[in-house]
């Protein structure tokens, strides 16, 4: 058991919850499994949760921000916006993929909690749509897109490229030829965004 001489922290926390899901699964990973990887009563872990659905919530919105944090990497990098708009959904792509399938259990245990996590999740894929709006804005103020709405074209282009980061479908992201079908997508949506 851990020292409990360590302070107590929300972090902490969201790391021994992701250990223990990984360990025992969403339907049998409880508060007091936690607590006592962390060596506390459980009460010390709602001190800081107040209650088990909110501490899944921020483990499944920790989860999603690792995402996020790469993309929005890209966003601001600057450079051609043709070029961010492919390194992004590819950062996307490879991020998804990476998680599916180096820890299959654990994206198994995240996709259970995704559909309890609305919340999370609807932050989640506003923040990435967002992203790809700057993009596309960018890429019109440039010159380089035309995008008369440059949020709702951000809609479709996330939804155009589903397949690739949906984890519904990520049975298929292990195929031989999932990566031409990528590329082939993209390409197709970059034509059509080029001015």
């Amino acid at each position: 058991m851990p020292a409990t001489s360590e302070i107590l922290t929300a972090e902490r926390i969201l790391e021994a919850t992701e250990e223990v899901l990984r360990r025992h699964g969403p339907a049998k990973a409880t508060v007091v499994d936690v607590a006592r990887a962390l060596g506390v009563s459980h009460g010390s872990v709602y001190r800081h949760f107040r209650t088990k659905a909110a501490l899944r919530e921020a483990v499944t919105k920790r989860w999603l921000d690792r995402t996020t944090e790469v993309l929005a990497r890209i966003v601001t990098s600057g450079g051609d916006p043709e070029t961010r708009l492919r390194d992004w959904l590819a950062a996307l792509f490879t991020a998804k993929r990476r998680k599916a399938g180096d820890d299959p259990e654990l994206f198994a245990t995240y996709q259970v909690l995704a559909v309890e996590a609305g919340e999370a999740v609807s932050a989640h894929l506003a923040d990435l749509t967002g992203q790809l709006a700057r993009i596309i804005q960018d890429g019109v103020d440039t010159g380089v897109f035309t995008a008369p709405d440059p949020e709702a074209t951000a809609r479709a282009v996330f939804h155009a490229t589903g397949r690739f980061h949906d984890p519904g479908y990520a049975a298929a992201w292990q195929r031989h030829d999932i990566q031409a079908e990528f590329e082939a997508v993209v390409d197709l949506l970059v034509r059509g965004l080029r001015a």
